[in-house]
């Protein structure tokens, strides 16, 4: 069987009963943690997937990834959801439900997860402006934006939304040049 089939049909069901229960966006911020901890934590995946390690254990290994330790604000969607993988030995795939359910939740609300990364850190009107550009290319919707700076970029920028990239890096330019001059 497909390994992502089941982590979709559990993302699937976890949207359906948080949106009954008017809990989807605590379900989505608790599913975002989560998945940040496990690529924050990169043994968290490994200590998941131990046979060796309590099911017990791993529950509240991932209940605390997404939570934090004793936190007394834990959504009861969620923790049933934790109990129900645990009890159909499936809690090694909470990493790849929570991108499921984030990827879901994302296209039923119009979310655009835009990723920028710029050669050195943009200034605030530079932000604002690059913002504006991007909604109002894409237009309706709602924007989630992540920014990071990579040196060897030279200069310029990599603006990428959702699975579309536009490359303005002076790299990239230097590259295509450098491939022109070969030809």
């Amino acid at each position: 069987m497909d390994q992502g089939l089941i982590p979709r049909r559990y993302a699937k069901a976890l949207y359906e009963v948080g949106y009954e229960r008017n809990d989807i966006d605590a379900l989505y911020a608790a599913m975002g943690r989560l998945a940040n901890a496990f690529a924050d934590t990169p043994g968290l995946a490994g200590t998941v997937a131990n046979p060796f390690v309590a099911k017990g254990d791993k529950a509240r290994l991932l209940t605390t990834a997404a939570y934090g330790a004793d936190s007394p604000d834990i959504d009861p969607v969620f923790n049933d959801f934790i109990k129900l993988l645990e009890r159909n030995e499936r809690l090694d795939l909470a990493r790849d439900i929570a991108l499921a359910f984030i990827a879901l939740y994302r296209e039923k609300h119009s979310i655009y997860r835009v990723d920028i990364v710029s050669a050195a850190k943009l200034a605030d009107n530079e932000r604002s402006r690059l913002e504006s550009i991007i909604e109002n290319h894409i237009g309706k919707g709602k924007f989630e934006y992540d920014y990071r700076v990579d040196p060897s970029l030279i200069g310029g920028f990599t603006v990428t939304v959702n699975s579309e990239r536009l490359d303005a890096s002076v790299r990239t330019q230097l590259k295509n040049l450098r491939l022109k001059l070969i030809d």
